[in-house]
């Protein structure tokens, strides 16, 4: 009776939460209103430019912003508040968020040989939007964790695995459908033909992406986001070629502007900035702040603008930096016990190669999915340095500590002044768009630059 009566609920809200597809016009499933979608990407946005950071070209963000501003005029959902940014990262990829914001890295950037490709990449990312694709992937969520709840309800047995459980549904529906990509590579046809380009030049991207893929031997950012439909490319020049047959438009007279974008990407910076900080050797050097720290052999290692990660590959532990927040070292201190409610072990005053600091050992409690407590032990270094009040964090069960222990010392201690020249005028490698001086193969016409052969494979994508 339980579960008839679980289930004829879920039916009844089904019933309500029915909404037209603004793309196909059809009823969907919907749990997330309009409102909360633009909601949810205001909320999320301050995150993401945390996290990676704008990449500080006005004519860049100007650009994505114009294009995107009048690919969203002829979309489906021209009504909301779109948001263009290109964010500061090198990897190769973009985004879009619910209610219209939408992401590029510059990473992808340099990868796009004219305008038209870039803009049915953008018209794409605007199809998720439109086609409420990210709406429908937390109302499918939603959905299979209200099924889950009817099953704790039936079953007791159920009860002690809902946590595991409910993290493998979040990550069932992490990336969009096979189903959802074919429809926005539709949708990003049709709405970068009507500002004028010609959307087949799409198809060449993805065969870029497959080149990038090729040679890394891993897949780029994008495709592990967006899984790859079969024969993309085929189908992208298809819809593009019926597009332009509907709107009754001549391929020849639609836009590519191949030098006029590489003008515009001329200058870009390519694959890591070491301004904003670099591994190298088992140490993180920052030029920009001029400060360094060891960083323990083998780990893996991450650097954002918000924060630095590092790991080592069992995933037992983990040593987070990042700028802490206070007047002083007192507040600092203070003010992380309180936000992330530690338990003080020890606390004392410090120096750490010859700047104040304070050492703290604090544990952190928690509940795991069977009920048990989970305590986590965590070693603390706060260093004033240069004006700035910077933090270490290094983490890990309570039982793995004493393993971390050294690890974590090590590190924390190691933090110190970059006086070393070659680390302080370490410049980011940059796109430099020339013209060949004669005719001949590509291969000979880096060599006339100077561009080393080792080189060759990465240009040549």
């Amino acid at each position: 009776m339980k579960q008839y009566l679980v289930f004829l609920a879920i039916a009844s809200f089904l019933l309500q939460s029915c909404s037209r597809n603004p793309v196909t016009g059809k009823r969907e499933v919907m749990l997330m209103s309009e409102s909360q979608e633009i909601q949810l990407g205001k909320d999320s946005d301050p995150s993401i430019v945390a996290t990676y950071g704008l990449y500080e070209n006005t004519q860049i963000q100007n650009f994505i912003q114009k294009k995107g501003k009048e690919m969203a005029a002829v979309s489906h959902r021209p009504n909301l508040n779109y948001e263009f940014k290109v964010l500061d990262s090198p990897v190769v990829n973009a985004f879009a968020l619910p209610g219209g914001y939408v992401y590029f890295t510059r990473g992808i950037l340099a990868h796009f040989n004219n305008e038209a490709q870039f803009a049915g990449v953008l018209g794409h990312e605007i199809g998720h939007v439109t086609a409420r694709h990210s709406a429908k992937q937390y109302s499918k969520q939603i959905l299979a964790q209200g099924l889950l709840v009817g099953g704790m309800i039936v079953s007791s047995d159920f009860a002690k695995y809902a946590d595991v459980a409910s993290q493998g549904i979040g990550l069932l529906f992490l990336k969009f459908s096979r189903d959802n990509e074919s429809e926005s590579d539709g949708l990003g046809v049709q709405y970068s033909t009507k500002i004028g380009y010609n959307a087949a030049e799409m198809a060449e991207f993805f065969n870029t992406l497959k080149a990038l893929s090729d040679q890394a031997g891993s897949i780029p950012s994008f495709l592990s986001t967006h899984p790859d439909p079969a024969d993309r490319n085929q189908n992208v020049e298809k819809y593009a070629a019926e597009v332009q047959q509907d709107l009754g438009l001549n391929p020849a007279n639609l836009e590519i502007n191949r030098n006029q974008y590489l003008k515009l990407i001329d200058g870009i910076v390519y694959g890591e900035d070491p301004t904003q900080g670099f591994f190298e050797s088992n140490y993180f050097y920052h030029p920009g702040l001029k400060f360094k720290f060891p960083v323990p052999a083998g780990w893996n290692t991450a650097n954002t603008p918000a924060m630095v990660q590092m790991a080592p590959s069992d995933g037992k532990a983990v040593i987070l930096f990042a700028l802490a927040s206070g007047a002083n070292l007192t507040d600092a201190v203070n003010k992380e016990i309180q936000d992330n409610g530690l338990t003080v072990a020890s606390k004392n005053n410090t120096t750490v190669n010859g700047y104040p600091a304070v050492a703290v050992v604090s544990t952190q409690t928690g509940q795991a999915s069977d009920g048990s407590q989970v305590s986590l032990k965590i070693l603390s270094y706060f260093i004033q340095y240069n004006n700035m009040i910077y933090k270490f964090h290094g983490m890990s069960n309570a039982a793995d500590y004493n393993a971390y222990y050294n690890y974590f010392l090590n590190t924390m201690k190691g933090f110190n002044t970059l006086t070393d020249a070659n680390k302080l005028n370490r410049k980011p490698d940059r796109i430099k768009v020339v013209e060949a001086k004669s005719s001949g193969t590509f291969q000979s016409a880096l060599n006339s630059y100077g561009v080393a052969s080792t080189d060759f494979n990465e240009l040549v994508i």
